[in-house]
């Protein structure tokens, strides 16, 4: 087994979508991850052989079942981290809340990671990623000038949920060190999403961002920001903010600065871009890519996720694997001596088996 966190031990009690992403996480980066599931797969859910169950073994257990839950119960008392991705109060319902589960392992770290936190009035409400980014102010900055569009569930669920309970597990870990002591993190996506959005906030506190879609610097407004159709449907991404990178843009494209509207005057934005469209209209996609390749007027081609696995740049670095339907990303990120690695899930196995196997040196 590789990856900076060999030896680690994390019982996953299963949950759907960023429980499991954070679990991945921890299990690439070489922590052994032991992943409780109901007794039965689930219909139409993910369970063991998906790309983001990798690295796991799997023991089976019903939790209304005595002999089960005292099963999980010893494994808990035995790891270093336990991960529940429930809404507040199920875990303590099973038996394997906070309180009981630190009581028999004072050194644990218990990763609570939910939508609304585990206090306030909306923390027991069901809820999604658009939910949660709605009531931080994110989704409301995202889209078109006519509404709001949400960008994948990659904001808040994994954003702001996975990557924010696998940051406060380290950050636990680490404090463990010193007080010898575990203790719960409490990971919200409505948090996290407002952490990542920290620099809109920033901006929009010193009168350099409006509530207003479309209206701003990194929100598709700006010509030098934004992305255009070319002449096959397909589509670039520009991102010459900075004044040199602008000025190799309009090189490439043929275009004299002076002959266009002010790029710094946002009145003028609307005339500049339709210019730009008309000019990246001409010709395809792979055609500007090529045109781009190798300057800093940073326009790349907007790939599907089928055609970035054999981006070039990508296949170099072995960002994703596979081909068409099934690409799956690599670990990330990336270590100089404790490389990480994506394992195959280890199948199903038994509670003694575990522990046996955490017990030997």
């Amino acid at each position: 087994m590789a990856g900076p966190l060999q030896g680690l031990k994390v019982v996953e009690l299963s949950a759907m979508g960023p429980a499991p992403h954070a679990a991945m996480m921890l299990a690439d980066m070489g922590a052994e991850v032991v992943r409780v599931v109901g007794p039965a797969p689930p219909v139409g859910g993910y369970d063991v052989g998906t790309h983001l169950q990798r690295g796991r073994t799997t023991v089976r257990a019903n939790l209304k079942d005595d002999a089960d839950l005292a099963g999980v119960r010893g494994l808990v008392a035995a790891a270093d981290v336990f991960l529940e991705g429930f809404r507040p109060g199920t875990t303590e319902r099973l038996g394997l809340g906070p309180e009981e589960c630190l009581a028999a392992n004072p050194r644990l770290v218990y990763g609570r990671m939910t939508g609304w936190g585990q206090e306030g009035p909306l923390s027991r409400a069901a809820g999604h990623d658009i939910n949660y980014i709605a009531l931080t102010g994110a989704l409301h900055a995202m889209g078109t000038a006519a509404r709001p569009m949400p960008p994948l569930n990659l904001v808040g669920d994994f954003g702001g949920g996975s990557m924010f309970v696998v940051t406060g597990i380290l950050a636990a870990l680490w404090e463990r060190e010193r007080s010898g002591r575990g203790q719960v993190v409490d990971a919200a996506m409505v948090d996290g999403a407002s952490a990542l959005s920290q620099i809109i906030l920033e901006l929009r506190s010193v009168g350099l961002w409006r509530d207003t879609r479309d209206s701003n610097l990194l929100d598709g407004a700006a010509p030098f920001y934004r992305t255009y159709e070319t002449s096959d449907g397909g589509h670039v991404a520009v991102g010459a903010i900075e004044p040199q990178f602008y000025a190799l843009l309009l090189d490439g494209l043929g275009l004299a600065p002076r002959e266009l509207p002010d790029r710094d005057d946002p009145a003028q934005w609307p005339a500049l871009a339709a210019i730009l469209a008309e000019s990246f209209a001409a010709r395809s996609r792979d055609d500007w890519a090529a045109e781009f390749s190798g300057t800093d007027a940073c326009v790349t081609p907007v790939l599907s996720y089928a055609e970035a696995a054999d981006n070039a740049h990508l296949a170099a670095r072995g960002t994703l694997a596979g081909s068409g339907m099934h690409v799956a990303a690599a670990p990330a990120p990336r270590f100089s001596r404790t490389a990480s690695v994506a394992r195959e899930p280890a199948g199903d196995t038994d509670f003694e088996s575990i522990l046996s196997s955490w017990r030997a040196p």
